[in-house]
């Protein structure tokens, strides 16, 4: 198998969801991995925008390390999903770090709004558990072991 991520290098993952099971599952699924995965979860949009531009809470070292992987959710409080995907995608020091919608809305209008604004993938969380729990095992081999990512935090010039 291809590996294009250093087994010792940290895989930093932002978790935006507001609902504390979807999350707490996709959190067990993502971390359920020999892959040495830091998942921070924020679970409204106006938290992850703090987080992203080091604001508030986020102003400390630790805030300041940038994700290799966002998944968002559309619904958020205060600032909404597509909304974080147009600031993100936006930002110089941002747009290249991959952002999936993982959400439960199937509309054409929201796939299209996150196509629109530079989503990376955009998929439809399945019901049912066992299904879920595969595609966040895809999820997690797909973007990390499959996917060649940049080795650096900066934008091409």
């Amino acid at each position: 198998m291809y590996n294009y991520i250093n087994m010792n290098t940290i895989i930093h993952v932002l978790l935006i969801e507001d609902n504390d099971d979807h999350a707490e599952l996709a959190a067990r699924q993502i971390s359920n991995s020999e892959m040495p995965i830091k998942l921070t979860r924020l679970s409204d949009g106006q938290e992850a925008l703090d987080f992203l531009f080091h604001k508030g809470q986020f102003t400390d070292a630790e805030s300041a390390l940038q994700p290799n992987l966002i998944l968002v959710d559309l619904r958020l409080p205060k600032v909404d999903g597509i909304d974080v995907i147009k600031i993100i995608k936006n930002d110089e020091q941002l747009r290249h770090i991959p952002v999936i919608v993982l959400t439960t809305s199937d509309a054409e209008r929201d796939v299209l709004d996150a196509y629109k604004n530079h989503v990376n993938s955009y998929i439809v969380k399945p019901v049912d558990f066992q299904k879920l729990q595969q595609l966040m095992k895809d999820l997690r081999s797909y973007w990390f072991v499959w996917n060649k990512s940049p080795t650096t935090n900066k934008s091409p010039e």
